[in-house]
């Protein structure tokens, strides 16, 4: 891999009810989500991003290769510019907190983990 490439590229949270998924995710970052349509039989919503500018995106996917889980590889999402304010919002939006904000180092931030509405386990990081 070229040290100057991202080690992530893009990123799919699986979706059982993609309304419900969009609706939690949008409430909890305060954000829109892109229909991106249907792809080879899956529905998918992107998070905001500006696509080829070089940095990581992803998305909600409703399809047949996509099963919520909490037991594998672990999603950080950017929560700056507060930790707290997203988690604040998570138990409100249907999700549950299951480890509140913790630091890292004070160089590196804080992390959280939380269960989002689909059973899946995600993480929060943040400078504050």
């Amino acid at each position: 891999m070229d040290k100057n490439t991202n080690a992530l590229n893009w990123f799919e949270i699986p979706a059982t009810d993609i309304a419900r998924a969009k609706k939690f995710y949008e409430t909890i970052f305060e954000i829109t989500m892109d229909d991106m349509g249907e792809m080879m039989g899956m529905k998918m919503l992107g998070f905001p991003s500006e696509m080829g500018n070089g940095k990581a995106s992803g998305g909600l996917v409703l399809g047949p290769m996509h099963k919520p889980s909490m037991d594998g590889c672990v999603i950080y999402l950017n929560a700056n510019p507060s930790i707290q304010k997203v988690l604040d919002r998570i138990e409100a939006a249907g999700g549950k907190v299951v480890m509140p904000a913790t630091q890292i180092s004070p160089e590196i931030g804080f992390m959280a983990f939380f269960i989002d509405t689909e059973g899946n386990r995600m993480a929060l990081h943040a400078q504050n």
